[in-house]
């Protein structure tokens, strides 16, 4: 035994105690990192020595086998899996305000407010037949109703190609994700080879995991695929998305972006939409995330045309077109559902004209289309079908002279009110629609939306307050208590000093030994 074996002993004892004030040293000032894992460092007494003499086993004191990083797997996985149900909820919840806020209900320009204004017009002018300036407000009152339904398709389509542009940047962010993770996983594999753990590189990962999965679904898993040279296990780890290899260890399989050839709804759809897919072309299911939230407003068409089942912007547009269609062909022919009743193609105008359509739709330069120009389309289905919210519109023909306006039964009766009449019966006709009467049918668009748009809010609600409830179990395992930091350094430094002070009496008791005794 060396004759310096307590000084050593003492040595030792120093050393650790410095050790674990490092460790506590790098919490304290990590308090405020993102992500970050609160690390303590695994103490344990040295390997003892045997005495020659047989009385026993001598120890040689402590030693810092490791330092651990606090961390439970569980939680992570737990706060992935609800942060994936976030991210598609809180976005569906953000874009159905967007479209509440567009058909701007209840208020003095929604709806209600203008048909009933295009209504009350016709009202005065069944009055009045005769009186030029009331036509002339029947004519602005019907354009300001085709522009009510005009201005909620554009917006909707704004909205559509913004969220376009949305889902391009998330996959471009997946990607860059996916890049960091992969880089990390070299860099951890690299650290950990002799045996350590690199912590900080894990805590950095787990921040990347933590964005990645409120953008898309993902399954986490560390695979064992050997042993290292120490013996443990060589884990790499893999991020699937739908059950593919998306970070698998080092390497990285890209999603990618594709226009559609065709249009998914051919109706409802802007033009050059994304498709997302694997960079090699293999197709994608994305299930959660952002990423599904926008997919699902953007395409959802309510299972139409293999669209997803979900009413997203094109089953409102969709909704949106059989209301002017249908209106337009009971205003015009005096069809109202299975019954026929008088139009205005039937009735009669001051100056004689008769067989003329109020509505119609914009043709060439955005230009509203005659009515003969209108019914030379095709058979009666075919040039209603033509028209859409987007180019719902009033005639040129009464545009450019309200005196076309049928308000008489009978040519040359300007006091004949019969058909004006039976056009304003059709608007509490609840044969019209399979809702009902026109209100009926924008009341239930309404409905849904509102009903939609309170289900995301209160499910994204859900999601979030359990994503707070794991990240403050995250917390409350994981995060650095500074109390707790200033006990325990508290702690390690009178561990210091006492080894210190042992250093000391041991230099006393070699200074006696060495330079005093037989003196």
């Amino acid at each position: 035994m060396s004759s310096f074996f307590g000084f050593n002993v003492a040595v030792k004892g120093l050393y650790t105690a410095q050790r674990n004030m490092d460790i506590i040293n790098h919490n304290i000032n990590n308090i405020n990192t993102p992500g970050y894992s609160r690390q303590v460092a695994i103490q344990a007494a040295s390997n003892p020595i045997s005495l020659l003499n047989g009385t026993g086993m001598l120890g040689t004191g402590s030693e810092v086998l490791a330092i651990e990083r606090i961390r439970d797997e569980y939680l992570d996985y737990k706060y992935w899996s609800e942060n994936i149900s976030y991210g598609e909820w809180n976005a569906k919840r953000a874009l159905l305000a967007d479209m509440e806020v567009t058909f701007n209900e209840p208020s003095d320009s929604g709806f209600n407010a203008v048909i009933n204004g295009f209504y009350n017009s016709l009202h005065e002018l069944a009055k009045d037949p005769n009186n030029d300036a009331i036509r002339a407000l029947v004519k602005e009152q019907g354009v300001t109703f085709a522009r009510y339904f005009n201005n909620i398709a554009s917006h909707f389509e704004e909205l559509q190609f913004d969220i376009n542009n949305q889902v391009k940047t998330i996959v471009a962010e997946i990607n860059s994700l996916g890049a960091q993770i992969a880089q990390l996983n070299k860099q951890i594999y690299s650290a950990e080879l002799d045996g350590n753990t690199a912590n900080d590189l894990r805590d950095q990962r787990t921040v990347l995991i933590d964005e990645l999965s409120q953008l898309v679904n993902i399954d986490v898993n560390e695979v064992v695929v050997g042993k290292l040279p120490n013996g443990k296990d060589d884990k790499r780890m893999v991020i699937t998305i739908s059950g593919k290899a998306f970070v698998d260890s080092f390497d990285v399989n890209n999603l990618a972006i594709k226009q559609r050839a065709d249009k998914l709804n051919e109706n409802e759809d802007i033009p050059n939409l994304y498709e997302v897919l694997w960079e090699d072309g293999n197709s994608l299911n994305v299930r959660g995330g952002e990423l599904k939230g926008l997919l699902d407003v953007r395409d959802g068409n309510d299972g139409e045309n293999g669209s997803p089942r979900y009413k997203g912007i094109p089953y409102y547009i969709r909704k949106l077109n059989e209301f002017v269609r249908t209106f337009a062909m009971a205003f015009n022919e005096g069809i109202v559902g299975s019954e026929n009743v008088a139009g205005h193609v039937d009735g009669y105008g001051t100056n004689g004209n008769t067989g003329i359509r109020f509505f119609t739709m914009l043709g060439t330069e955005n230009k509203p289309v005659s009515s003969a120009d209108f019914m030379a389309l095709g058979d009666i289905d075919a040039c209603y079908a033509q028209i859409t919210a987007k180019n719902f519109t009033v005639s040129s023909d009464i545009l450019d002279n309200p005196r076309n306006i049928a308000t008489s039964g009978t040519n040359g009766e300007v006091g004949n009110i019969e058909n004006i009449n039976s056009i304003l019966a059709m608007r509490n006709n609840v044969h019209m629609f399979r809702e009902g009467a026109p209100e009926d049918f924008m009341k239930s668009i309404m409905t849904t939306l509102a009903i939609d748009s309170q289900q995301t809010i209160r499910l994204s609600s859900i999601h979030e307050n359990m994503i707070k409830q794991v990240e403050n179990q995250r917390l409350s395992e994981s995060g650095v208590s500074l109390d707790e930091e200033v006990s325990n350094l508290v702690k390690h430094h009178q561990a210091y000093a006492a080894a210190a002070q042992m250093i000391n009496t041991m230099a006393e008791v070699y200074d006696i030994l060495i330079n005093r005794v037989g003196l």
